[in-house]
């Protein structure tokens, strides 16, 4: 069994945009507003987009089961306000929620929260607990940064945060540490602020995470994109943690931090593979996402992340702890609704 843990719906059909572009115009225009939170997609609106992309990559990549959530530069936390996040989240929520339904054997369901910069994160809990009760979501996806680039908020260890991670804890479910896009003209969405994201989450995790951990020893994140900069700054991290009196990275955080292999050449993923245990590693893709195209010196999609790590010298045992039981340990629900659906 092949997990991909970071799959988004960036091939959603068009009228979701039309309802977000509705949506957006009606903050200063209330006639402009959206009458209703149905987006009028059909079925088969849903499998053309799936089956032409996603699904067909899952066949021909040879990955199982993608754990599948909304486009995450479209989560745009910083535009609108509460009410706005709110049903914006229910939206794409339910859509991937279709996405699910309609394909229960190739994917399941990770939520995204409606985060309001500095705001009251209780509809961010309603919301998570929503898509876990009612729509099946394993996961969801948490903005360290709901300003889009400014970081004008809390650091991820303060207890600002502490009601949703309650939550998160109570409900089971480990969080995707995950910026949307960048209204800062300085960071660029994907190659630049996504990183910085995932970089300062860590940091932040460092500086505070002694104390985190020790409040909520079963929280679980998820640091995608490889990690950010941290695998090749290993050293440095492990360094200021060390000249801190914090101890050593692998006991301060490596029992609540994990990395996903979104790593787009070979030996981006070696490293990574050096540098981190394998028990903290999940296998992803995120397919159809930052980087979509073919690159030229090897004739294979970028995403294919597949392809690198079967690249490796990595023991079986390691591959499959990567690719499939890592997973199951991280998400904790994943295994009962794999047996729910006969999958696997």
């Amino acid at each position: 069994m092949i997990i991909d843990c970071h799959g988004h719906y960036t091939t959603a059909p068009k009228e979701l945009l039309t309802f977000r572009d509705q949506q957006l115009a009606g903050i200063t225009d209330k006639s402009r507003k959206p009458s209703s939170l149905d987006l009028g997609i059909t079925d088969d609106q849903i499998r053309a987009s799936i089956d032409n992309y996603q699904l067909k990559f899952q066949k021909e990549r040879g990955t199982d089961l993608t754990i599948f959530s909304p486009r995450a530069a479209g989560m745009a936390h910083h535009i609108g306000d509460a009410q706005v996040q709110q049903d914006w989240a229910r939206v794409c929520n339910d859509l991937i929620a279709r996405v699910c339904g309609l394909y229960p054997k190739n994917f399941i369901g990770a939520a995204q929260l409606p985060q309001v910069p500095g705001g009251d994160l209780g509809p961010a809990i309603a919301e998570l607990e929503r898509t876990v009760k009612e729509l099946g979501f394993i996961g969801c996806n948490v903005n360290p940064d709901p300003s889009g680039g400014m970081w004008t908020g809390k650091p991820m260890t303060d207890r600002y945060w502490y009601p949703l991670y309650e939550k998160m804890v109570e409900l089971n479910v480990p969080g995707m540490v995950h910026v949307s896009n960048s209204c800062n003209a300085c960071f660029h969405t994907t190659g630049a602020h996504y990183i910085n994201g995932d970089t300062t989450a860590f940091m932040q995790f460092i500086t505070g995470g002694q104390q985190l951990f020790k409040d909520f020893p079963e929280l679980t994140w998820i640091v995608p994109h490889g990690g950010g900069a941290v695998p090749y700054h290993w050293g440095r991290y492990r360094g200021l943690a060390l000249d801190a009196k914090l101890g050593e990275l692998t006991e301060l955080l490596l029992k609540n931090v994990y990395f996903d292999t979104c790593v787009y050449h070979t030996p981006g993923l070696e490293l990574l593979t050096k540098v981190i245990p394998t028990d903290n590693i999940l296998f992803a893709s995120e397919m159809v996402g930052a980087v979509k195209g073919i690159d030229p010196n090897t004739g294979n999609y970028f995403d294919d992340t597949k392809k690198y790590l079967d690249q490796l010298n990595l023991a079986e045992a390691d591959k499959k702890k990567i690719f499939e039981t890592n997973a199951l340990k991280v998400f904790p629900l994943l295994g009962k609704v794999m047996k729910e659906r006969g999958i696997g």
